[in-house]
């Protein structure tokens, strides 16, 4: 049984960053890491990469072969790769027995929630590779500075959680920025536990740029609250204690904290219901996670 992580988010959301300081906090903390670049558009990795899909395709030779542009030469990667799926399996197979995998994938949302192709490629690997991976859904924190951005973004985590029906964990990124971004409406606890946004839709109507969406507002806010999903938890890539807390949520989203734990119901109901600043040293039989 092998762990890891899709990260995925917008262009600009940090994802590369993301996966450069997360392999190395997870090499601080015991675990053998292997980061996978599935973005044929990254050509300048900051980190060293097991498998690049860049050996398979590359996102410029598409666009030059098909006059295609970005987005479309994206598309066809991705298609390219779900008809060569075995390549990557190959690639995966010498590091599944002791490495946690990292999926570096591109910034086109579109592949998320509204083509298949990724979202089949990650079904054929998890099915075929036994793989425990959860979702990790970037976006930039900025999107909080702007109520109507903000709509957008939980729609996108709403869209995205849906398509690919996978344990999934929304991020705002480069949290320690936000301040320079402009002063919130509310605190930061109203964007990250999404619970009532009948403020949100009462602020936006007082902008005259968007008063005239009020209904459009109204029914896209009701859309997000019917469903009650989205929820965010927040990221300083660059403070150990905010990945730390990250990493303790993600790992019990995919299931790590449970490998190859011999314990009771009542103790595995303790870690799954604890809060995120839960305590895996508390006990002995979790302390192997983090040695």
């Amino acid at each position: 049984m092998v762990f890891g992580q899709l990260v995925i988010g917008p262009p600009g959301s940090g994802k590369t960053t993301y996966c450069n300081g997360m392999s190395q906090f997870l090499n601080l903390i015991g675990r053998k890491v292997a980061v996978i670049n599935l973005d044929p558009a990254n050509d300048a990795l900051p980190y060293e990469c097991a498998v690049n899909i860049e050996d398979l395709i590359k996102l410029s030779d598409v666009m030059a072969e098909h006059s295609l542009g970005p987005n479309g030469g994206l598309v066809y990667c991705m298609d390219y790769l779900e008809k060569n799926v075995d390549w990557l399996e190959s690639k995966l197979a010498p590091l599944l027995k002791d490495h946690y995998l990292l999926f570096d994938f591109p910034g086109q949302v579109e592949l998320f929630f509204l083509h298949s192709n990724a979202k089949k490629v990650i079904a054929k690997l998890i099915k075929k590779l036994d793989l425990r991976l959860a979702v990790v859904h970037l976006v930039d924190a900025h999107l909080c500075s702007d109520p109507g951005k903000y709509v957008s973004a939980l729609l996108l985590s709403l869209s995205t959680m849906l398509h690919l029906e996978l344990p999934h964990i929304n991020v705002l990124s480069k949290i320690d920025l936000i301040e320079s971004y402009g002063k919130l409406a509310f605190n930061l606890d109203f964007y990250t536990d999404v619970e009532d946004l009948s403020y949100l839709q009462y602020h936006l109507d007082q902008d005259p740029r968007s008063a005239k969406y009020r209904k459009l507002t109204k029914v896209l806010c009701d859309v997000v609250e019917d469903f009650n999903l989205v929820s965010f938890t927040t990221l300083d890539i660059q403070d150990k204690e905010s990945v730390g807390n990250l990493v303790k949520e993600i790992d019990k989203a995919n299931g790590y904290i449970f490998a190859g734990i011999d314990a009771s119901a009542v103790e595995f109901s303790k870690i799954a219901v604890g809060p995120r600043d839960w305590d895996y040293y508390r006990y002995p039989f979790l302390y192997y996670i983090f040695r």
